[in-house]
C-alpha cells in the first residue's frame, strides 16, 4: 500500500520556540498525522528552525521505487527500488529553516516538509528528530545556478547536492539569484545571516562569478577574499569553487573563453582569479569550470542541451535537473577526494 504505514515524531521539547512537546513528540498510529496521498506521500512536521534527523523505512507490501525531496525541491534520497514485501532503512540529515529557500525569496511553510515520490512510491515508517549539536553543515554562497530554485524546471546544483550525504552532514543553502561578490556582501539577508551561523568545522562553499559582469578584477577578488576571512574568523572552513560554465561553443566544438568560461566584460577571467586566490591563501579549490567544461565538450553541441534549459528556455546558464544533479556529483567527488567530508558521510 503506497502510504505511510508507521510514523513516529520525536522532538526534543528544549530548543527554539515551536519546537514540539513531549506530548506531540510521542508515536502516532498509522501516520495520519503527518503524512497525506499515495504518489507521492507527503509528510508534514511542526518543527522549529533547525537541524533534523530523518530515518525512513521504504517498502511495502507491493514492489516500490521511492525517491525523497524536501522544503523548497531539495533532493534527499535518491530514487531507490524495493522488492514487493521488503524494507531498506535510509537517513540523511536536513537544515529547516525561513525563507527555506533562497534567501531573498518566498518564506515558504513553516516546519520540514518532506515529499516522497519516484515511479511506484512506498513508505513503511519515518522518525524526524532533532540533529546532534555539533553535527556539521555544509554552507551554500552561491548565485542561481547554486541555489535552491523554487520553480520548474531551472534546478541550482546545490538543490541536488544532499541526496548525495548520509545522516550526520546537512546542506545549508544560502546561494540565492542574481547575486554578485559585491551585492552577496552587502544584502543583509545574505552573508551577514550566513556568518553568525557558521560554527568551527562547518564548510563553507563559495561560487560567485555569473553575475561580477562588471566588477574589476581587483575588487573581484578582495570580495571573494573577505568572504573567506570571515569563514574563517568564525571557526569554519572556506572552500573557492569556479563557477560552472555556460553553454557557448565555439565552430570547432569548443567553449569559447568569453562567455561560456567566464570572463566578463572588464576582461577579468572570474576561475583564474579563484585558482590564483586558492593558492595564495591556501584554501581548498573545487575546480567546477574545469570539471563542467570537460562535460560539455564531452556530449557536444547537442548532446550538452540536456544540461541546460536550453530546449525549455533557450537557457544556456542555468541547469536543469540533469545538469545540476550531475554538477552536484562533481562536487561531491571534489568534497571526498579532498577529504573535505568524511568518506563515511558521502554516498
Amino acid at each position: 500500500m503506497r502510504r505511510a504505514a508507521a510514523v513516529a515524531l520525536v522532538v526534543a521539547a528544549a530548543g527554539a520556540a515551536g519546537a514540539a512537546t513531549p506530548a506531540q513528540a510521542a508515536r502516532t498510529p498509522h501516520g495520519l498525522a503527518h503524512c497525506t496521498g499515495t504518489a507521492p506521500v507527503t509528510c508534514h512536521f511542526d518543527v522549529a528552525p533547525g537541524t533534523y534527523d530523518v530515518r525512513v523505512a521504504l517498502g511495502g507490501d507491493a514492489a516500490g521505487s521511492t525517491s525523497v525531496s524536501g522544503e523548497t525541491r531539495r533532493a534527499l534520497l535518491v530514487e531507490t527500488a524495493t522488492p514487493a514485501g521488503r524494507t531498506v532503512q535510509r537517513s540523511f540529515t536536513v537544515n529547516v529553516r525561513t525563507p527555506e529557500g533562497e534567501p531573498t525569496g518566498a518564506a515558504g511553510t513553516e516546519g520540514l516538509d518532506l515529499s516522497f515520490a519516484g515511479s511506484a512510491p512506498e513508505l513503511a515508517s519515518i522518525q524526524v528528530s532533532p540533529a546532534r549539536a555539533r553535527t556539521p553543515q555544509v554552507f551554500l554562497i552561491g548565485d542561481s545556478t547554486v541555489c535552491d530554485q523554487p520553480g520548474e524546471p531551472y534546478t541550482g546544483w546545490g538543490q541536488e547536492l544532499p541526496q548525495f550525504l548520509k545522516r550526520g552532514v546537512s546542506v545549508a543553502n544560502y546561494a540565492d539569484s542574481g547575486e554578485s561578490s559585491v551585492t552577496y556582501l552587502e544584502n543583509p539577508a545574505l552573508f551577514v545571516t550566513v556568518e553568525p551561523l557558521i560554527h568551527p568545522g562547518d564548510l563553507a562553499l563559495i561560487q560567485l562569478a555569473h553575475n561580477d559582469k562588471t566588477t574589476d578584477g581587483a575588487t573581484y577578488r578582495a570580495n571573494l577574499k573577505t568572504l573567506v576571512d570571515r569563514v574563517r574568523a568564525r571557526g569554519g572552513r572556506p572552500v573557492l569553487v569556479t563557477p560552472i560554465v555556460r553553454r557557448w561553443f565555439n565552430a570547432d566544438g569548443t567553449l569559447n573563453n568569453g562567455t561560456a568560461l567566464l570572463v566578463n566584460g572588464l576582461g577579468v577571467n572570474h576561475p583564474a582569479v579563484i585558482r590564483e586566490l586558492a593558492a595564495t591563501e591556501g584554501v581548498p579549490l573545487i575546480d567546477l569550470t574545469a570539471r563542467t567544461k570537460a562535460r560539455v565538450e564531452e556530449l557536444g553541441v547537442e548532446g550538452s542541451k540536456a544540461l541546460y534549459l536550453y530546449n525549455e528556455k533557450k537557457d544556456n546558464t542555468h541547469t536543469s535537473v540533469r545538469g545540476a544533479t550531475e554538477y552536484a556529483g562533481f562536487v561531491r567527488d571534489a568534497l571526498r577526494e579532498q577529504g573535505l567530508v568524511k568518506g563515511k558521510l558521502i554516498r
